[in-house]
């Protein structure tokens, strides 16, 4: 089978939605994030708006209730390789199928383009051992834009067969993080919003980031006329000037839960760096703990 290319648009994927070996994942996820006054942040599933308005042949990945841990302390943290491969075989997903993902947006509150969402799931396929998988640019809404069609229609593939390898090295704990800072081999990128990064807000239990890590915030990467990511030009550059497209080096993501890090972590696959692992903790856990050093302010 051709191998698929990372990123798609839309044209791309109209042109195969009939294709019998495509399984098309809608991913969507909402998040509220903390305002000036505190509010407590909300989290919830997208299976109510996939109701509503999906691209045809979709079927949805519950990546809240089917794609995380369900017994873990910490939300969204990756699931059990069987809850894995139990859920995705149910999405068709499987040997001689092609995945395409996306989603609706990033911030059910916040004026971003970036297929997050649609990003993580990627990403936990490909810790999966599964390589053959996109995210189609610009996500719902760009199709949309585009003038293509949506549906209320449901539909539902055959049961896959996902007999392939988990890759252990795409993941990191809080340990491998620790160990990290003070590794030159090592980058580590905190995808949050600069406000987070230099202690600015209050979103988690302590301010700031992790000491010697790099900011590149993962809204930061898409044209918000034309809801396309920039061109690799330009997408090279910031990962360039911090060291992190040497493949001599090891790259580490985190953000706030481990979402919007995989974003991140796809742009830098796609410009050709593979030596990328996310913190999966990432803020929540590391704040969380008070033994884990915090910097912050601009300098």
């Amino acid at each position: 089978m051709t191998t698929i290319p990372l990123v798609v648009d839309s044209a791309w994927l109209h042109e195969r939605l009939d294709d019998p070996n495509l399984r098309l994942l809608d991913a969507t996820t909402f998040l509220s994030i903390p305002n000036k006054d505190g509010e407590t942040p909300g989290l919830w599933s997208g299976q109510d708006a996939f109701d509503e308005e999906h691209i045809p042949n979709a079927v949805f990945a519950d990546i809240l209730k089917n794609f995380s841990d369900r017994n873990a302390a910490l939300p969204m943290t990756i699931p059990s390789r069987e809850q894995f491969v139990e859920e995705i075989e149910k999405l068709g997903v499987g040997e001689d199928t092609y995945v395409v993902i996306y989603d609706r947006g990033a911030l059910a509150n916040a004026d971003v383009i970036a297929s997050y969402w649609a990003s993580r799931l990627r990403w936990q396929l490909k810790y999966e051992g599964f390589d053959n998988v996109a995210i189609l640019d610009g996500g719902l809404v760009k199709w949309k834009l585009d003038g293509y069609p949506t549906t209320t229609d449901k539909t539902s593939y055959p049961k896959g067969t996902f007999n392939f390898t988990r890759r252990p090295e795409l993941v990191v704990n809080k340990d491998q993080v620790r160990k990290a800072i003070d590794d030159d081999s090592v980058v580590l990128i905190n995808s949050l919003s600069p406000a987070d990064f230099y202690g600015e807000t209050n979103t988690y239990p302590r301010k700031g980031h992790i000491p010697t890590s790099f900011n590149v915030f993962f809204g930061s990467h898409s044209n918000p006329e034309t809801h396309l990511l920039w061109d690799d030009e330009k997408l090279s550059k910031v990962f360039s000037e911090i060291g992190a497209l040497d493949t001599e080096k090891t790259v580490i993501t985190y953000c706030g839960g481990g979402i919007a890090a995989t974003w991140n972590a796809l742009l830098l696959n796609k410009l050709g760096q593979e030596n990328v692992a996310i913190y999966d903790g990432s803020m929540n856990e590391w704040a969380a703990d008070p033994s884990c050093p915090l910097v912050t302010g601009r300098e």
